[in-house]
């Protein structure tokens, strides 16, 4: 599970301070961290449907968040998702 301490990471490495938890860019990589962790779950219980629904609401939130952050944002978009390791 995402803990406090890797979120705390991640608010760091994406963060403008170390606190700075609300922007765009830590929110999607929070958001990543959840998402991939998930992931193996599915692949082993593949009729965990509402737990499915909750990962496509993640994934929905994300997307919205990158369309956001990359019309706001374009160098940082390309650099965030570089890092993270998602879309092409």
């Amino acid at each position: 599970m995402a803990t406090a301490a890797k979120n705390a990471e991640l608010t760091k490495k994406f963060g403008k301070t170390a606190k700075d938890s609300g922007s765009t860019g830590v929110q999607i990589a929070v958001l990543t961290e959840r998402i991939n962790e998930l992931a193996p779950h599915f692949e082993t219980h593949s009729k965990d449907h509402s737990g499915k629904r909750g990962l496509m609401k993640m994934i929905g939130l994300r997307r919205s968040l990158l369309k956001y952050y990359a019309k706001k944002n374009p160098a940082d978009y390309q650099n965030l998702i570089g890092q993270l390791g998602i879309r092409k």
